[in-house]
């Protein structure tokens, strides 16, 4: 991780351990926040490990929000947040998998910072206007940009999953966005 990221998944790191320890001693309003911060962080993170199944992406939000909620007096302040969450999303995401009967990829710990960098920083009601913009696109250009804009995966992995060549991928998010553009302009 190079040294800006690594800069801003500590402030991250910080700022959600802070918000959890004030909520611990009864700051409502940090708790709020805390969550609030924390459902966009486990969006992105979870995005980028559920791509095949983007349905269930929420639910597993919600089933690891009730979890810290329910756990939340189990965690010590002098432990690092990130590993205590990380974990109990890994645990939450395999059960859905579990479930599922699809096969159990386990992330190494390493990625635990990435984590802190996954926010979701769409505002609610973007992603249904954007979703209405990428339906007007043929699917040359709409898959690409779904699956490496959206849910993150490279180029490698969406020509797999869209069964184009790589460089028809690139070529489909370029041209896709430049339509974009021109979609967004036309409306207003």
């Amino acid at each position: 991780m190079d040294e800006p990221s690594k800069a801003a998944a500590d402030t991250r790191e910080r700022r959600l351990h802070d918000l959890l320890v004030a909520a611990q001693v009864g700051d409502a309003a940090a708790y709020t926040q805390f969550l609030t911060e924390l459902a966009a962080n486990l969006r992105g993170f979870l995005r980028r490990r559920m791509a095949r199944l983007p349905d269930e992406i929420e639910d597993v939000v919600q089933e690891v929000l009730l979890a810290i909620h329910t756990k939340r007096h189990t965690y010590k302040p002098d432990q690092p947040l990130t590993a205590w969450v990380y974990g109990i999303a890994r645990y939450k995401m395999v059960d859905l998998l579990r479930r599922r009967r699809l096969d159990v990829k386990l992330d190494s710990i390493d990625d635990i910072d990435e984590f802190l960098l996954a926010a979701e920083q769409v505002p609610p009601g973007t992603r249904r206007d954007l979703d209405k913009l990428l339906n007007q696109l043929p699917d040359k250009q709409r898959l690409p940009i779904v699956h490496m804009k959206l849910d993150g995966l490279s180029v490698v992995e969406t020509a797999k999953a869209t069964g184009l060549s790589e460089s028809a991928v690139k070529v489909g998010v370029h041209r896709g966005l430049k339509a974009l553009t021109s979609l967004i302009r036309n409306r207003r």
